[in-house]
């Protein structure tokens, strides 16, 4: 509801006294009005008449056809504000129910408006049917929150066919006298009912952005500061309509209030809304989904800190060429004349997939630069493929496997970074190739390919309709050199053994700053870290690979002994999957010999730890990552459902965690002491909600 230039409040006055829009506002009559003499302030209080959309039993049994609420709605000309407020009149001394509503002009932007709404409902009794009351409130509720903006909007349209475009802002006149109130005698009403804040029994909270955004929040890194000016959204955003800005801005809120990690950009905020159709539940699971990946694999480091083999650089026959007509990244990629057989026997899977997520990387900073460059928002690339060479080598079956796995990867965690692939001179094989990989190919990606036969990528509707002349690749008959490799078969002599290539893989994901270590039941891992400095800050953050864990932190005065390495029965054991190391000794009791210094923490498979502990005293700190086992039901002796569930999935007793501990002083801990805190979050569920408590030296926020 982009420039509504002072028409809002008209707009909403038109609601009364009924609206067509909303079939259960059958009526209403005001009881109450106040004008300052000025004209700055208006106050009407109204007595509304609504028939619920409830059962007819329930009607019957309540003896009412009809409920009736009172609004009092506040209009200050002067701070440019509305304040709604509602409380039920019918059923008061059974159920309380309040309401409101405040729409205020943001403060940087003077053509936008602010819309906060929230409620509370408190059902003492009603009969027998609380639950279905509770029920009712909440589809009313939330049926008002998805039609208020739509009514808003309907009004405004109205003013607007009727030639109001536009409604000054009051000025106060020259000599203003007190202010006085004219009263319209009218049948006296309940008065407001103030509920405590302890007799809620439920809170109910929307906020809604009308000129798409909502109050202002806290920049995110490597966004400009006037990200809610109209200039940056044009800028870098592109055209979008009043309701995708307003999801952009929510769903970014959200993820300050509950993510606990690096906020993406706008940009790829927007990636994910776009491929949802703007559903904002459905773009913020995936999104949750995306950045859990991310972590997990390290992927927004992999640019620095990850060197493609060199048999990738002689032999992946792709690479970034320029830009086309749109100014999008252009990626060229020779299929035809890559040996995808020959990289993945000498490569494996992990390497190859890896090496596409560095591409990907590489087009998202490659659509930033570009962004800069052409003073317009460009957030995809575009990707020629030439299929010159295909044959039946390309459909090898593995290698068919690491492409689909490619596809799902990159369909998952980069969505809307296509904007156009051309596919050139497309062989006979090309559409067996195709109806292997298609479906998993979303159909909104499908839509942007262009796929040419044989020479007619040179006709008219071909590459020169996308591409410069200038640039067009000499392998395509272009004046352009492309710096592409041209690939070619890999020796043999590269090829890996079946075990050497999943011991690369594994090597792969973990040859990062995080340590992998095994948790067997009766052997916990346990990390020494060694403090000189009372003030100093412990951080970690861990990923539960496999099984569930306890997480613990100790400190004790004097060093454990160091751990032996000669048995397994001892205090180490090596396993492929990570090491363990116990340092603990059995003889040490806790309370004597070493404390604990925080709550014992307990994580799930798949679950994400990220904390600190601010050091009490010097000494030696152990962190300990436990077996956790399932406490024994204690009603029955028969096992829980989910129980058996847990047991079968640790069936091995073993856990696995990957792992990095740091120690800062607190002086350079990034955010003040209140703001050192430990989260975890399920790697599938970060958009459930979030609850907070209380824990020992540090807060903790934990979302699952």
């Amino acid at each position: 509801m982009r420039g509504e230039r002072g028409r809002l409040p008209a707009a909403y006055e038109r609601r009364f006294p009924t609206c067509p829009l909303i079939p259960m506002f059958v009526a209403s009559d005001t009881v109450n009005e106040y004008r300052s003499e000025d004209g700055a302030i208006h106050v009407i209080e109204r007595r509304c008449k609504l028939d619920i959309d409830a059962p007819r039993l329930l009607k019957k049994i309540a003896g009412v056809d009809y409920v009736y609420f009172v609004q009092k709605n506040s209009l200050n000309r002067r701070e440019r504000t509305l304040h709604i407020e509602a409380y039920n009149e019918t059923f008061s001394n059974r159920v309380i129910i309040n309401e409101h509503c405040s729409y205020t002009v943001h403060p940087d932007n003077e053509d936008w408006t602010c819309f906060e709404q929230s409620a509370s409902l408190d059902i003492k009794s009603f009969f027998g049917f609380e639950s279905t009351v509770e029920k009712i409130a909440m589809k009313q509720y939330t049926s008002n929150i998805k039609k208020g903006k739509e009514i808003i909007e309907y009004y405004l349209k109205q003013l607007e066919e009727e030639g109001i475009t536009f409604v000054p802002r009051w000025t106060p006149p020259v000599a203003c006298k007190s202010e006085s109130s004219t009263s319209h005698p009218r049948r006296p009403v309940s008065p407001a009912i103030n509920i405590p804040e302890s007799a809620t029994k439920e809170g109910l909270s929307n906020k809604e952005i009308l000129n798409t955004s909502s109050s202002p929040s806290e920049p995110t890194a490597g966004t400009p500061d006037d990200k809610l000016d109209a200039d940056y959204i044009k800028r870098y955003l592109g055209d979008l309509t009043p309701m995708q800005e307003s999801c952009l801005i929510r769903l970014r809120q959200w993820l300050q209030e509950t993510h606990k990690g690096k906020i993406p950009k706008d940009e790829h905020i927007l990636r994910f809304l776009r491929a949802r159709d703007f559903n904002i539940d459905k773009a913020r699971e995936i999104l949750c989904q995306s950045l859990t990946w991310r972590k997990q694999h390290q992927v927004d480091y992999i640019l620095d800190t990850w060197n493609p083999p060199q048999v990738l650089q002689d032999y992946y026959a792709g690479g970034w060429h320029h830009h086309d007509k749109d100014g999008r990244p252009l990626y060229v990629l020779r299929l035809g004349q890559m040996d995808t057989k020959g990289l993945v026997r000498a490569l494996g899977e992990e390497a190859l997939l890896r090496y596409v997520l560095s591409i990907n990387e590489e087009g998202l900073r490659r659509c930033e630069e570009n962004t800069k460059v052409f003073g317009r928002p460009i957030s995809s690339w575009t990707c020629l493929v030439d299929l010159e060479g295909l044959n039946m080598r390309h459909l090898w079956r593995p290698g068919v496997k690491a492409l689909l796995r490619i596809i799902e990867v990159v369909e998952a965690n980069y969505p809307e970074t296509l904007g156009r692939l051309l596919i050139l001179r497309a062989p006979r094989v090309f559409p067996v190739l195709w109806t292997l990989v298609s479906p998993f190919i979303d159909d909104n990606t499908r839509k942007k390919f262009l796929i040419y036969a044989g020479n007619d990528y040179q006709g008219p509707g071909g590459l020169l309709d996308y591409i410069d002349k200038e640039i067009i690749p000499d392998f395509l008959g272009g004046e352009c050199m492309c710096e592409v490799p041209e690939g070619g078969l890999v020796p043999k002599s590269l090829y890996r053994t079946a075990e050497e290539l999943e011991n690369e893989d594994i090597k792969l994901w973990t040859e990062t700053i995080y340590q992998s270590a095994s948790v067997f039941k009766g052997a916990p891992h346990e990390v020494l870290i060694q403090i000189v400095d009372a003030s100093s800050v412990i951080t970690w953050d861990f990923d539960v690979c496999k099984g569930d864990i306890v997480f613990n932190i100790f400190h004790s005065k004097r060093a454990p002994q160091p751990p032996k390495k000669d048995s397994l029965g001892a205090h180490s054991i090596t396993s492929p999957g990570g090491n363990n190391v116990q340092l603990i000794d059995k003889v040490w009791q806790l309370g004597r010999d070493y404390s604990m210094v925080e709550s014992p923490l307990i994580c799930k498979e798949g679950e994400s730890v990220q904390g600190s502990h601010v050091t009490r005293w010097p000494g030696f700190y152990i962190l300990q990552w436990k077996f956790h086992s399932m406490p024994a039901c204690a009603t029955t002796n028969l096992p829980r459902v989910d129980d058996v569930l847990a047991s079968l999935q640790v069936s091995s007793h073993k856990c696995k965690v990957m792992y990095y501990t740091e120690v800062i002083g607190s002086e350079d801990f990034r955010g003040s002491m209140t703001s050192l805190e430990s989260s975890h979050s399920g790697f599938s569920q970060l958009s459930a909600a979030t609850t907070s408590s209380s824990q020992s030296h540090s807060s903790s926020m934990i979302s699952r």
